[in-house]
């Protein structure tokens, strides 16, 4: 009858695995004893979790990679049914990774092991008749955004809002200067934070329309000071050789940093779509948005996408609060007038609405991550 709860969790790459950090804390403060097995990161594994394989195992992106590792994912997925089968666990959380973990949810489901999902895929947006493969694989699924929720309550499958962890994590006001100090920018200047994506994919497309709009931009506002994020080496190369090719006479500030500090650090902020645009609006800086794809995924998304604006600002707040510049029109010139336009601008009224909806998703998400998988073991 004391026998302590076991968890089974996958994760997949690092957001999961602080996903999954936080999920077991939590847990452990109301079961210090509960277990843990699955696949888990280096920050669940210092917390006890029994990792059956390495979390690399399941970091692949792309079509042809994922083709490529096809064979050993699926052996993978067949050793954790087994595994899960023969020890079967209170209940079973998949974190994120949907295309492995909602696979493997759905065959220990079969089995008669309870299943979480934790993060909505986008289903809301683009293939919206995954709800049905996503009902038939969990028990319930924990969404972060409220309207994730009202999406999955039409189609009557089990769904909490539990709150955003970046919401809880970013202060409701951070310390401009501070952040300026932190990055060693001058702290009287007026700061345009760069940021044209993670990947390089997206730098291949956007680091033309941004750095031109910079260009315009220098040249009706002389002062202001560009600051840039690059995730790492090869993204600053990218950026760089961009950079000296159409615009070598502009002071670029290149950090190798977090886009976190950068967006705090700036008067505006111009950004390729992303969970960027989330961490912008609870940083509480004036945007706007830019995306461009190729020619093939540019076809596919008109017809597939069914959201009337794809910047989580926008979507959350159900009205164009950042102006988003999509496809052809992802131009120097429109980018760079928003950007005039929000630097001549006090953004009061935005960043009041930004505040407001940072109090919407504010909920202690860990914890009540937490309590919505006890209660799911309970039932």
């Amino acid at each position: 009858m004391n026998k302590p709860i076991t968890i089974g969790i996958v994760v997949g790459e690092l957001s999961g695995d602080t996903l999954g950090e936080g999920l077991i804390q939590a847990i452990r403060q109301q079961h210090p004893d509960a277990e843990f097995v699955g696949i888990g990161g280096p920050k669940m594994m210092a917390l006890g979790c029994k990792s059956l394989f390495n979390m690399e195992e399941l970091a692949v992106m792309g079509l042809v990679e994922v083709l490529g590792r096809l064979p050993r994912l699926l052996k993978v997925k067949k050793q954790l049914v087994e595994y899960f089968t023969d020890n079967p666990p209170d209940v079973f959380v998949g974190i994120d990774a949907p295309d492995f973990n909602l696979r493997l949810e759905r065959s220990l489901k079969d089995s008669g092991i309870k299943t979480v999902h934790y993060v909505s895929p986008s289903v809301w947006a683009w293939r919206q008749k995954r709800i049905f493969s996503i009902e038939a694989a969990t028990n319930l699924v924990l969404a972060f955004l409220p309207f994730e929720k009202a999406f999955y309550d039409k189609f009557n499958v089990p769904c909490e809002f539990i709150g955003h962890t970046l919401a809880d994590k970013i202060p409701l006001h951070t310390d401009k200067q501070q952040a300026r100090e932190l990055l060693g920018l001058e702290q009287d200047k007026t700061w345009l934070a760069v940021l044209p994506g993670s990947r390089g994919s997206e730098l291949k497309m956007l680091c033309e329309p941004f750095i031109e709009a910079c260009k315009t931009i220098h040249t009706h506002s002389p002062d202001v000071g560009f600051v840039v994020a690059l995730v790492n080496s090869k993204r600053r190369e990218q950026f760089e050789t961009v950079w000296r090719e159409l615009a070598p006479e502009l002071d670029f500030q290149l950090v190798d940093d977090t886009a976190h500090n950068v967006i705090a650090a700036a008067d505006v902020v111009m950004l390729a779509s992303g969970t960027v645009a989330l961490e912008c609006m609870l940083l509480k800086r004036p945007m706007v948005v830019g995306y461009r794809v190729n020619s093939i995924t540019a076809f596919l998304a008109k017809r597939l996408v069914k959201t009337k604006y794809v910047s989580l600002p926008n979507i959350l707040s159900d009205q164009e609060l950042v102006k988003e510049y999509l496809l052809e029109e992802c131009t120097p010139e429109n980018l760079s007038g928003e950007v005039l336009r929000l630097l001549d601008s006090d953004n009061q009224a935005v960043i009041d609405k930004f505040t407001e909806m940072h109090h919407w998703i504010r909920k202690g998400a860990d914890q009540q991550a937490a309590n919505a998988v006890l209660n799911l073991i309970s039932r």
